[in-house]
């Protein structure tokens, strides 16, 4: 039997693949989890990847059902059906990946230029003091920085003050200096570390990436759920505890920032660091987390016009927060857009490039909060959508997180229900990927109508207390468990949320008088947004009627940003440009919001023209 050498990318798996395997088999012995809800029978589709090189087996009569001509042409194949004749890479976009799979490729490096804020100076034998030589400590060690290498540092953090003496003695007059424009902000033995630490913090959650600052490499990344949820799963819900009660905001504030604390903690143990040697942070995160987060007042974020206290982005030293990082750290955040868009957007838009892009491009942030872009030659336009956290899995009868038994996949095949739930194992819930599948299969097979109403008599539906609601996994096969199943309610919940999204596309685009036709490419990112399968987004008329390689999924874009600001000045500068050049529209301010919002609602393929919904 012949075998082959097979590489997946973006994964970065590869190994042998025998000729009678499968490229999905061969996949998922690699490493590389590929998503199939009918065990290889080439009849679900979800399993798409791209040949980008090497000889492969003629396509089945699956693959020409789904493919066309020049989709085949391209590369495009099930993976269940493809067999190599050759050596060969294969590219897995990322909807054809499991959730913990897709968790991975969000942590592949950004190629960035290191240009950090922070440099380290080795000092050689600095002049002891002596009765020759009565030079404070202090000044000893300016002088000798800025003659051994051209500086012009002038000054010393108090904290690093405060251990300065004891620490030159003790390394017989030679160190590691690391200085931040004119000040010495850390100290260590000759050679150390120089760590920084990026964070998305996000409503729902927190996303941490420790950093090399000498070349940029990103050494461990970690999530998080962020401890603030217990105060309500929604930023308005938090603010009004922080308005309400001074000590509410106080404790919401020690809560983030005792979670950043932990995740450092966290990160620097997986490759034997400590956090006194992270001499740089860059912190993003949506407006009201920004505040929050700040310790900044937040009651007139709950006000029209909605103001933030500060836009522009701020250096702050990391123990004035209570971050436990080297003595004199420094934090930046990066600016902020209006009162519910935040410094994450920002970090979003200057990680995808999309601001520089030419051509009309819809970039969207999904979360508890979504935010919409559309960038029409260089002229950004950014709306605010209140989205909630129907997606995350809250308010959902069986909704839960993206964990270990959530079915993130789903597809109903006549009376039969396949899925696939997150780590293969026996399924426990719903998260959001795969309520937005369940939303488009139950209206492809017409259980749902336009309305979202719940109708017909299919098998797998049924009523109970009144309530009507979509069986998908039965009490019989869950072993006497209650049943996992989508309600009418659930179903609610998921039009408001999906309506909200596209009414801020729409906005955004008759604003700018453009049409669906003319965006050339949308960009979907944020923890949820990296996960969904984005023909049922468009198949329920969350996301516009538009070929499936008009969209981009780039997974958590904003950590990739503030990555980016954590590397480098120059990002940094271009995070402050992109934010000043930004059109923001209040959405309460749009006179036509009602109607589009109520149009945007129905489940189903349609445009909007001059103000009418047509189906499509």
């Amino acid at each position: 039997m012949t075998v082959y050498k097979i590489y997946f990318e973006p994964v970065g798996r590869r190994g042998q693949c025998q000729s009678n395997e499968s490229l999905l088999t061969c996949a998922r012995r690699l490493g590389a989890d590929i998503i199939s809800l009918c065990a290889g029978k080439g009849v679900c589709q979800a399993c798409k990847v791209q040949i980008l090189s090497g000889v492969i087996s003629e396509p089945t009569l699956s693959e020409l059902e789904v493919f066309s001509s020049e989709e085949l042409e391209d590369g495009w194949r099930l993976a269940c059906q493809a067999y190599p004749i050759s050596n060969g890479k294969v590219s897995v976009p990322a909807e054809s990946m499991t959730t913990p799979q897709r968790t991975q490729v969000e942590g592949l490096e950004l190629t960035v230029h290191p240009e950090p804020p922070v440099r380290a100076y080795y000092l050689s034998k600095l002049e002891a003091p002596s009765l020759s030589n009565l030079q404070a400590d202090a000044e000893c060690l300016l002088e000798g920085l800025n003659r051994q290498h051209q500086l012009h540092c002038s000054q010393v953090d108090i904290d690093v003050l405060r251990i300065l003496s004891p620490q030159l003695r003790s390394w017989n007059w030679q160190c590691q200096a690391t200085v931040r424009n004119d000040e010495v902000v850390a100290l260590g033995p000759w050679p150390s570390q120089q760590l920084g630490i990026a964070v998305d913090l996000g409503t729902t959650k927190i996303a941490g990436y420790l950093v090399d600052l000498s070349n940029g490499r990103t050494l461990a990344a970690k999530g998080m759920m962020n401890p603030q949820i217990s105060y309500g799963e929604d930023i308005v819900s938090r603010i009004t505890c922080a308005i309400n009660s001074p000590n509410d905001g106080f404790h919401l504030q020690k809560l983030a920032v005792e979670a950043l604390n932990r995740l450092a903690v966290e990160l620097c143990a997986e490759v034997g660091a400590n956090t006194e040697e992270i001499v740089e942070a860059v912190v993003v995160g949506n407006t009201a987390m920004h505040h929050l987060f700040l310790g900044l007042p937040v009651k007139q974020l709950a006000f029209s016009p909605f103001m933030p206290a500060v836009s522009r982005d701020l250096d702050i030293k990391a123990r004035d927060l209570g971050l436990n990082m080297a003595p004199g750290a420094y934090v930046h955040v990066l600016p902020n857009i209006a009162g519910f868009v935040g410094a994450d957007h920002v970090a979003m838009l200057l990680s995808t490039g999309v601001g520089k892009a030419e051509g009309i491009q819809v970039a969207i942030d999904i979360g508890t909060n979504t935010e919409v872009s559309l960038v029409n030659n260089g002229k950004i336009t950014t709306v605010s959508c209140a989205s909630g956290p129907a997606f995350e899995g809250y308010h959902i009868k069986d909704g839960m997180r993206a964990a270990k038994g959530a079915i993130e996949r789903l597809r109903i095949a006549k009376d039969d229900i396949q899925y696939q739930a997150i780590d293969k194992a026996p399924p426990v819930g719903i998260c959001g990927s795969g309520t937005i599948d369940a939303m488009a299969q139950l209206y492809l097979a017409g259980v749902l109508d336009g309305g979202g109403r719940m109708q017909g008599n299919h098998p797998h539906l049924r009523t109970r207390q009144k309530r009507r609601e979509f069986v998908f996994i039965s009490e019989e096969k869950r072993n006497g468990q209650p049943a996992i199943v989508i309600t009418q309610q659930d179903v609610r919940e998921l039009q408001l949320a999906k309506a909200a999204i596209r009414t801020g596309i729409q906005i955004a685009m008759e604003t700018n008088g453009c049409s669906e036709a003319e965006i050339e490419r949308v960009i979907i990112a944020g923890a949820f947004g990296s996960y969904i399968n984005v023909a049922s987004a468009v198949n329920i008329g969350m996301l516009p009627s538009l070929p499936l390689g008009c969209f981009q999924q780039v997974g958590n874009a904003a950590g990739m940003g503030a990555k980016m600001a954590l590397i480098s000045l120059s990002k940094r500068a271009e995070a402050q440009a992109i934010a000043s050049r930004v059109h923001y529209i209040e959405l309460a301010c749009v006179p036509y919001f009602s109607q589009t919002f109520i149009q945007a609602s129905y489940i189903g393929l349609y445009r909007m023209e001059h103000g009418k919904r047509q189906e499509i």
